[in-house]
């Protein structure tokens, strides 16, 4: 199969229902080929900014899309060479999976040779060839998502849109079709907006993700940077765990460690150690130990304002009341207004 990535550019896309902005003015620029994840909660303006992508909403007066020199605005979604992947599938139950892979192709007219050949290669690259004949209903959560996708990527589209397609499967499936997805994206090329409110999936998936909360972009980032560098609390703390020391600069704690930059501090868990009480001038007392295989997830009380979360070594052994340390690597300290 041949994709045609092309970029992307939103300036000044904002949406109003009935009086209210769900979606505030944003300018965003996706590259050719890149897989861009738009990442927050419920009611933060992510599926609204892929619909306005697709076609499926008309941005407020002044907003425009682009696909690269094209202004497609005003296109609809039929007309704007797009594939995409909802999170209930909407695939036909009347047909075969061949049926539902194909429709696209029936409907274009393409030529029938053609049709084949190109279904009977997606039917392949979702290991889908054996149930090519059954009817939908006969398959499982991940082969109806695979059909979704294989259907979606039929027409060749210049940019494909998937919106929270492994919401509805279970965790263990949903872990398995998102590598799956993210082997896939990366050998296909094709421009790619991927909407979730699941961490995982953004982290795993995404060139770069786009962090919304309110209708409004928090930060833009690279994987690392928006762990590691987040702009705000927002980000800071929707993404991934993250523990609040006291105060401005903890006494405990060197000032150049954050190049006295102004604020509270943070720290991931992966960024802390229990040490010996003498040995640091943090102090508290376990609260809980749980083992999580390959780590011990242990919370700490009485340290800072809130509870920290200290992420240990498997084979670590704490007991809930011991008296412990904590000593936080300088590199991993963040400094927020």
């Amino acid at each position: 199969m041949k994709f045609t990535p092309v970029p992307i550019a939103l300036t000044q896309c904002a949406k109003t229902f009935h009086g209210t902005r769900v979606l505030e003015p944003l300018d965003l620029s996706i590259g050719a080929g890149e897989t861009l994840v738009l990442l927050g909660p419920s009611g933060c303006g992510k599926t609204t900014t892929l619909r306005i992508i697709a076609g499926l909403e008309l941005p407020d007066a002044g907003g425009t899309v682009r696909f690269g020199d094209d202004d497609v605005t005003r296109l609809p979604i039929e007309r704007r060479h797009v594939g995409m992947v909802f999170q209930s599938y909407a695939l036909f139950p009347n047909l075969t999976v061949r049926g539902n892979v194909g429709y696209g192709l029936k409907i274009a007219k393409a030529e029938p040779a053609l049709a084949r050949r190109r279904v009977d290669e997606l039917l392949a690259m979702m290991r889908l060839e054996a149930h090519a004949d059954k009817p939908i209903h006969q398959l499982s959560g991940g082969q109806r998502q695979r059909v979704a996708l294989a259907r979606a990527l039929a027409r060749e589209p210049r940019v494909l849109l998937l919106d929270e397609p492994l919401t509805a499967l279970d965790a263990r499936l949903r872990d398995a079709l998102r590598r799956e997805m993210n082997t896939l994206l990366r050998g296909l090329g094709v421009t790619t907006v991927y909407v979730t409110h699941d961490q995982a999936e953004a982290m795993e998936l995404g060139d770069r993700i786009v962090v919304m909360s309110a209708g409004r972009i928090e930060q833009i980032g690279t994987l690392r940077e928006i762990y590691y560098r987040p702009a705000n609390r927002a980000v800071a703390q929707f993404v991934g765990t993250i523990n609040r020391l006291a105060g401005q600069q903890p006494k405990a704690l060197p000032t150049a460690a954050t190049n006295g930059t102004p604020g509270e501090l943070f720290f991931r868990p992966e960024d802390g150690r229990l040490v010996h009480p003498k040995d640091a001038s943090l102090h508290g007392v376990v609260e809980s130990v749980s083992f999580l295989g390959e780590r011990t997830r242990v919370t700490v009380t009485g340290a800072a304002p809130d509870t920290l979360v200290i992420d240990v070594a498997g084979r670590s052994e704490w007991s809930p009341g011991a008296m412990v340390g904590i000593e936080i690597a300088p590199e991993g300290l963040i400094a927020l207004p």
